[in-house]
C-alpha cells in the first residue's frame, strides 16, 4: 500500500511542474511605452482609400476619447488629433514634402484584464482621395505616418511606398 501512496505525490508533482511550464509560455509581451509603428497597406477604392499600420504600445495609452479637450488635448493644441501625416510627391525623381497637413483623432482603445499592453492594426479611411491631387505631375505620392500616445510619446516615423495616383 505504501508503494501506491509514494506515485501519487510524484505524479502531482509532475503536474504541477507541466502547469509551472506552460504558464510559463504565456508570458505577457513587452512593449516600449512609446507607441512603435509599422506601415501595412495603401488600398484605394474610387474617391477614397484605407491606409492601414499595425502598432504595439506597453502602457496602453492609444486614442483619445471625445471629452478628451482639456489641455494639452484642446482643439488649439497639437496634440488634439494623435496620427499625423506627412504628403510627399515625386517631383523629378525626389520626394518632396507638400505643405498639407493631415491630422487624425484615433479614439480610445482601452486594454481590458491587468495586462495594459496593446497590440494591433489601425486603417485609416481617407476621404476625396485621388480627386484632392488632381494637379499633381508625376502621378506618384507617399505618406509618412506618426502616433502619439496620452502619455505625449511619439511613435516612429513609417512610410508607405509610392502610390501611384490615377
Amino acid at each position: 500500500m505504501q508503494t501506491n501512496c509514494l506515485k501519487f505525490p510524484k505524479v502531482a508533482l509532475v503536474l504541477i511542474g507541466v502547469a509551472v511550464s506552460v504558464a510559463g509560455c504565456l508570458k505577457q509581451e513587452k512593449f516600449p511605452v512609446e507607441p512603435v509603428i509599422e506601415y501595412k497597406s495603401f488600398e484605394q477604392f474610387g474617391d477614397s482609400a484605407s491606409m492601414v499600420f499595425k502598432f504595439t504600445d506597453g502602457d496602453g495609452d492609444i486614442g483619445l476619447d471625445e471629452g478628451d479637450t482639456n489641455s494639452p488635448f484642446d482643439t488649439a493644441s497639437t496634440f488634439y488629433n494623435n496620427l499625423f501625416l506627412e504628403y510627399f510627391e515625386l517631383q523629378e525623381g525626389v520626394w518632396t514634402p507638400v505643405d498639407l497637413p493631415i491630422r487624425y483623432r484615433i479614439k480610445r482603445i482601452t486594454p481590458t484584464g491587468q495586462n495594459k499592453t496593446l497590440e494591433g492594426e489601425i486603417a485609416i479611411a481617407m476621404q476625396g482621395f485621388p480627386a484632392s491631387f488632381a494637379l499633381l505631375d508625376s502621378g506618384q505620392v507617399r505618406y509618412s505616418i506618426q502616433l502619439v500616445d496620452r502619455a505625449l510619446h511619439l511613435s516612429n516615423v513609417v512610410q508607405t511606398e509610392a502610390i501611384s495616383v490615377p
